[in-house]
């Protein structure tokens, strides 16, 4: 499987999110929501990537604390890089993985 990434991602939001920001744990959840997601339509027929992946999961697969993973989707939601929608109290989020540079 090959992984394409726009080179905003790592020409400006990289510096921004770890330099400005000191937030590289943001920049691994980003890659990481962002190499598993598929394109597909979102909320108000935006394009963006979704996938479906619980807090545990994605701490498992980057190395990165439970803490650490939710303080990263904090600050990607809060940047709008990121929706995340959860279908019940229990169930996985399903994360929408925005790219605002493409508009």
């Amino acid at each position: 499987m090959r992984l394409t990434l726009d080179r905003y991602i790592v020409d400006s939001l990289m510096p921004d999110l770890v330099g400005h920001d000191k937030q590289p744990s943001a920049f691994v959840v980003f890659l990481y929501l962002w190499s598993r997601a598929t394109t597909r339509r979102g909320p108000q027929g935006m394009r963006g990537r979704r996938v479906v992946a619980s807090l545990q999961q994605i701490a498992l697969d980057t190395g990165l604390s439970k803490s650490a993973v939710q303080h990263a989707i904090r600050t990607l939601k809060r940047r709008r890089l990121i929706h995340a929608h959860q279908a019940s109290a229990t169930a996985a989020p399903d994360y929408l993985v925005n790219a605002p540079w493409r508009r």
